[in-house]
């Protein structure tokens, strides 16, 4: 049994917490807010059997095998610092931290101490994810030429949200266009090229972003994200001799097409329970049983060169952070 923390009570923390009950042998045990009357709500909703008032509490609880962190992404590298460095195995929302610098930090922590941490890019752990890269590894689209991905929500947000205010990381870049990025980088790996462009907000936070990544291959990635309008959320993989289209939500597909030359449409699906993060829990859960300190399938330095990206794509387009 892996009894897993959840630190943080947030909307993602709730979905997380909904998708460990789809988890065999995981029981979430602790809650820990800095709040301690949120911990407690949070607690009971979910039937943690402790609520801290504080995340060094959390991370002190010796009964606590993982630990899922939730909070906005500027507190991220507090949050799992605090759990690290009590020895505490990590699962940390994505993006890492707000830069590359921070990131690389807290993976030389986990290294050092040998504590397990993960990224909870649970793109990357989807059934349907990993099937589509099983057909393009087997040679069912050919060699991968270029790929298409867009992650547009309506809005519109206060100014005070942590979608707009640049006090917790906030534009589309770092919480949608994360999604586009790490599906190019699965695909294709690190670009040579990277062209950017965004309308900022007043806050200084981009609002639409536009990026165009080239690889020596020939391959293109055209990548967009905003909160100015509903995209698509659709994701299309073009290969020289096939296709596969990625459905809404291209990140948590139910589904998928493949288009081979010269035959007819061929969709794959899953029956995929629950809101998909249950999958990376799962892959924690492996990681911890086999002895590891990083996943296979998100791996350090997959998290880092991705991480590396985002702050290239920042600088292109200005948006800073303090």
């Amino acid at each position: 049994m892996t009894r897993w923390g959840i630190l943080a009570t947030g909307h993602i923390a709730s979905r997380f917490a909904e998708d460990l009950r789809l988890v065999p042998d995981a029981e979430l045990v602790a809650v820990g807010s800095r709040a301690a009357d949120s911990a407690r709500r949070f607690a009971d909703t979910y039937g943690a059997k402790r609520a801290y008032g504080s995340w060094v509490e959390l991370a002190a609880d010796p009964e606590v095998d993982a630990i899922y962190v939730a909070t906005p992404h500027s507190a991220h590298y507090e949050a799992a610092m605090t759990c690290l460095t009590a020895g505490r195995p990590v699962l940390l929302e994505k993006p890492f931290t707000l830069s590359l610098a921070t990131s690389t930090e807290l993976v030389e922590t986990a290294r050092a101490a040998g504590v397990f941490l993960m990224e909870a890019m649970w793109m990357r752990t989807n059934p349907l994810v990993l099937r589509a890269v099983e057909l393009i590894a087997e040679g069912a689209i050919g060699a991968v030429t270029g790929v298409r991905a867009d992650f547009g929500v309506a809005g519109p947000f206060p100014p005070e949200h942590r979608m707009r205010n640049p006090a917790l990381g906030g534009g589309a870049l770092l919480d949608l266009g994360i999604y586009p990025i790490s599906l190019a980088h699965l695909l294709l790996g690190v670009p040579q090229h990277v062209r950017s462009w965004a309308r900022l907000g007043p806050e200084g936070t981009d609002e639409n972003t536009g990026m165009l990544f080239g690889y020596d291959s020939g391959a293109l990635a055209t990548l967009s994200c905003g909160m100015v309008g509903a995209s698509s959320l659709a994701a299309s993989i073009t290969g020289s001799t096939g296709r596969i289209d990625l459905p809404e939500p291209f990140f948590r597909p139910g589904s998928l097409t493949l288009h081979r030359a010269g035959a007819e449409p061929e969709t794959i699906t899953a029956d995929l329970a629950g809101n998909g993060y249950q999958y990376e829990a799962i892959e924690v859960q492996r990681c911890l049983a086999a002895g590891l300190t990083e996943s296979p399938l998100v791996p350090h330095a997959t998290t880092l060169e991705v991480m590396a990206l985002l702050d290239t794509v920042r600088e292109q387009i200005g948006v800073r952070y303090e």
